[in-house]
């Protein structure tokens, strides 16, 4: 990953406290598994920045190299990296990602 890419990735997860990292867009993704993350961020009622990493790959594969994470949906919180789309499902269902949220500050506006 060069470094603009690797620039351009900081900039867009400081750029806002909820990023996700997807293919598609939050109105229309286009993997079941970036859906899933969007419909639990809608149902928690937090907004979010949603990135179609189908519409540049660069950022589509330094998203991998900048996380260490080999799989997308990927989801940050205040420029955390928290997981992709398991990882946000489980801690959704233990109520540990409102918990999350809140920690840092994140409204959650529904449950």
């Amino acid at each position: 990953m060069g470094d603009p890419t690797e620039q351009r990735i900081k900039d867009i997860i400081g750029s806002t406290d909820v990023v996700l990292f997807m293919k598609g867009v939050p109105a229309a993704p286009q993997c079941g598994f970036s859906g899933a993350v969007v419909q639990i961020l809608n149902g928690l009622g937090v907004p979010f920045t949603g990135v179609n990493v189908l519409a540049d790959p660069d950022i589509r594969d330094g998203i991998k190299s900048f996380s260490n994470w080999p799989t997308i949906p990927q989801l940050y919180v205040k420029g955390e990296f928290l997981g992709g789309c398991d990882i946000v499902r489980e801690m959704f269902k233990l109520g540990e990602l409102a918990a999350v949220l809140n920690d840092k500050g994140v409204a959650v506006t529904a449950s």
